[in-house]
């Protein structure tokens, strides 16, 4: 009986020279010297940092507009002027939206918020926003995750004499900027800040510290002021593990000092919401975040209003936020039901468009098919086709899309290239989304495919293969391995979790399908040594699997906490059944 992998398998095989010298730097073994090697590490103060990560933060003062902003703000508050703190509707936008309003009220303001509803008003600024300041008054708006190319509405709102000041991380506009009394954001032109790849939620923080440090009138803030900063970092974690930002430099220490944070929170709603997620009481890793609250925190801006989600943060009453986080896990799993729905649909679509070469990008659309859940489906149609994807839901002429990528493909480019078919479109290299006329869809797909084939990204397309950071031999996968890859982690983009091969294992029991039959329990073993293995979303592979038949795993080592005692298992990405798969 022999079963291959689902995709091709390469291991990587970083040069022994540089792999020695990493194994030199202090407290680093062989082990951990070949995964720093395949992520492109250096024997040098950057590789000492990224070992130690401390809260060496950069100051915020050196963001672009961050002076200006503050004292902004510091006048509006001193005034009793009205701000809003004008989100977005992700996890990042709801996070950041939360961490000012959060601090505006401990600083005493008159604050109020506003997050757009995905389908009525659609992403960033719009008329919405105009409405939104007037009825509250507002004579400040400070916007989250969003603003800098609201060129027009920002034009609006000042001639109706309301300051906009712009907390943002997405690339600018080719054209004009907006005229907002600042715009802080890393990835201005000029900018002098050290890191560019923050996420929005740690750009609002920014300049939640920088406001902090105003008030205090010192670099140093006061005692009150720093335990707020540092609660803070909870959910600027949050926001960087789930906005999928390079998990480096600054990012790396905000999210790991963050996940301690988020672990010890006192914040009534963010303690319901890790109860929903069965969180509480357990040291948290990032894959806590990007599968247990990322989606529930994103599910109410889906399918309703990430108002919700916001409110459940915001929350200091126990019963209350009880029954906000119930609300948000109902209908989490309500999304989880019409994502199959789509998903299924999107897919038959795509095999219309099964040459790669002819359609490199998959740009697909439907009426009816749910504007929140089309970037959903577009990260699964890149796993599953090895393409770019830009899905769009249509309600009646027009519809909203999401764009997701493969490696190496700025899925924003490829869209500058349709941008005469599109309403409007934004985002960054690896995510982007627009808005379209349903009659302009098969122009749209057509100046995309065409960019993409002058690009040759259809010589990237296919299954990305699983890289293989090291064979381990089963017996080797113990608690000790296990504390050494914990050093490493927080694990994210441009820190991948480690993939590790171990082969000739087989199985103890039988395997069970688990999850109505999506994920596939198993327990391995080789010689006396047995572990608990989870592959999710496998669980049509269950016939490929026999007892007595030798097993080669690709898996990630991860401890498993249950009833108050922690045991390490494994997660496994691919198998193969039989005859171990050449590694390319």
């Amino acid at each position: 009986m022999n079963a291959p992998p689902r995709r091709p398998w390469t291991l990587a095989t970083p040069d022994a020279e540089h792999t020695a010298r990493l194994a030199r730097l202090p407290g680093v073994t062989p082990f951990q010297a070949r995964l720093l090697a395949n992520r492109g590490h250096e024997a040098d103060d950057a590789c000492r940092g990224h070992l130690q990560p401390g809260l060496e933060l950069h100051d915020p003062m050196q963001l672009p507009d961050m002076e200006a902003a503050v004292e902004r703000l510091h006048e509006a508050i001193e005034g009793g002027e009205t701000i809003l703190v004008h989100g977005d509707y992700d996890v990042d936008g709801v996070t950041g939206t939360t961490i000012l309003v959060r601090l505006l009220r401990l600083l005493g303001a008159s604050v109020e918020w506003h997050i757009p509803h995905r389908m009525r008003d659609g992403y960033s600024f719009g008329d919405h926003s105009i409405a939104r300041a007037e009825a509250v008054g507002a004579k400040v708006v400070v916007s989250v995750d969003n603003g800098t190319s609201a060129v027009e509405v920002i034009r609006q709102l000042r001639e109706r004499g309301i300051d906009t000041v712009v907390t943002d991380h997405h690339e600018p506009p080719r054209g004009d900027l907006p005229p907002a009394v600042a715009i802080v954001n890393p990835k201005l032109p000029g900018s002098a800040y050290p890191f560019r790849e923050l996420c929005g939620g740690a750009v609002a923080f920014k300049l939640a510290w920088g406001l902090c440090q105003r008030v205090t009138g010192a670099a140093r803030v006061r005692p009150d002021l720093r335990a707020f900063l540092i609660d803070s970092m909870s959910l600027v974690a949050v926001a960087t593990v789930c906005d999928v930002v390079p998990l480096l430099d600054e990012n790396r220490s905000l999210a790991r000092a963050g996940l301690r944070s988020l672990a010890a929170t006192q914040h009534a709603g963010t303690r319901a919401l890790l109860r929903v997620c069965r969180l509480d009481k357990k040291a948290l890793t990032a894959s806590d975040v990007g599968f247990g609250i990322g989606p529930r925190l994103n599910a109410a801006g889906r399918l309703d209003s990430a108002a919700r989600s916001v409110e459940l943060l915001l929350c200091e009453d126990e019963a209350e936020a009880a029954g906000l986080a119930t609300a948000l896990e109902a209908l989490n799993d309500q999304r989880k039901a019409m994502t199959e729905d789509l998903l299924g649909a999107a897919r038959a679509q795509a095999e219309r468009f099964g040459d790669p070469q002819e359609w490199p990008v998959l740009v697909l659309g439907e009426q009816g098919w749910h504007q929140g859940l089309v970037g959903i489906a577009a990260g699964r149609l890149v796993e599953e086709f090895g393409r770019p994807a830009l899905v769009i839901g249509f309600d009646g002429d027009e519809g909203r899309g999401s764009a997701r990528t493969v490696e190496g493909v700025s899925v924003l480019e490829l869209m500058h290239a349709g941008a005469d078919h599109m309403l409007r479109y934004g985002g960054h290299a690896q995510a982007a989304g627009c808005e379209a006329r349903l009659d302009a869809l098969p122009a749209l797909r057509d100046a995309i495919c065409s960019a993409a084939r002058e690009a040759g990204v259809a010589e990237r397309a296919g299954p990305s293969p699983l890289t293989i950071d090291a064979e381990v031999a089963w017996k080797d996968v113990t608690d000790s391995l296990q504390n050494q890859l914990d050093h490493l982690a927080p694990w994210g983009e441009r820190n991948p979790e480690p993939l590790l091969l171990s082969s000739g294992v087989r199985l103890a029991e039988p395997p069970r399908a688990v999850g109505n039959g999506k994920h596939l329990l198993l327990q391995l073993r080789e010689g006396d040594v047995k572990r608990k293995a989870m592959a999710f979303f496998q669980g049509d592979r269950i016939e490929e699997l026999a007892m007595g038949v030798d097993l080669h795993v690709v898996h990630t080592p991860a401890w498993n906490e249950f009833r108050g005692r922690t045991t390490l298992e494994v997660r496994l990405h691919d198998f193969a059944v039989g005859e171990r798969p050449p590694l390319s």
